[in-house]
């Protein structure tokens, strides 16, 4: 009687359920590249929100929102700008931390 080598004992185990530790699994539709859309906003309502927010700051003589508000403001406002062409992106950041600057002094 011959004896099964060890290779034909591991596969007689193996559940065909079960995946071999050793062979490649190709799993290529987890990592897939087209599966999930970039978001992009339209552009023109960025722009006119970021211009609303710093218009009421701007006719503001002290902080116009609420602590919690004005919080939010600070770190969503900087990052809309990331929408709008560089340049006008960073005139409209400098210009909302200037108008934040003089109502935090008021």
């Amino acid at each position: 009687m011959a004896s099964a080598s060890p290779i034909e004992c591991s596969k007689a185990v193996v559940s065909p359920r079960q995946s071999d530790l050793f062979e490649p699994e190709t799993q290529s539709g987890l990592f897939d590249e087209a599966a999930t859309p970039e978001y992009r906003p339209p552009v023109d309502l960025v722009r006119a929100r970021l211009h609303k927010i710093l218009a009421e700051a701007r006719l503001a003589q002290r902080l116009p929102w609420v602590p919690k508000r004005a919080s939010l403001y600070r770190t969503i406002f900087p990052q809309m700008t990331n929408w709008l062409p560089e340049e006008e992106g960073a005139q409209l950041r400098f210009e909302f931390m200037t108008e934040l600057a003089r109502l935090e002094a008021a």
